[in-house]
């Protein structure tokens, strides 16, 4: 088993179904839906708390709430580091430009810079 970044699996512009699950994942919490559903979670929460029911609720009400976490954290974090990586790429071809633009010419980092445009969405 290899820990390669996740934006290299797959080759450039391929996206794995982690990444696709991750991608989704990122969009639907910063929805309304989704801040609308953690308050019912912890609304819930609160309730089984409040009410004293048996233990057993109240730890699947706190297993409920530690699941989502975990797996938002694991989502999430696929999608910062992908985000992270077309950014590195980015500012590498602007790099890349500036100093051929410097040199004189329009060459390979040139067509490199205007591949890069947009590449957060194909990654």
């Amino acid at each position: 088993m290899t820990f390669e970044h996740p934006a290299k699996k797959g080759g450039p512009g391929r996206l794995g179904r982690f990444e696709k699950l991750a991608e989704l994942a990122s969009n639907f919490t910063s929805s309304a839906l989704f801040s609308f559903l953690c308050l019912l979670l912890v609304a819930g929460f609160l309730t089984v708390h409040l009410l004293h029911l048996p233990t057993t609720w109240q730890l699947l009400a706190g297993d409920a709430m530690a699941a989502v976490s975990l797996l938002l954290l694991a989502l999430l974090k696929n999608s910062e580091r992908r985000a992270e990586h077309a950014i590195q790429r980015k500012l590498d071809a602007i790099a890349a430009a500036l100093l051929e633009q410097q040199e004189g010419g329009r060459g390979k980092a040139q067509r490199d810079l205007e591949k890069a445009i947009g590449i957060e969405e194909q990654e």
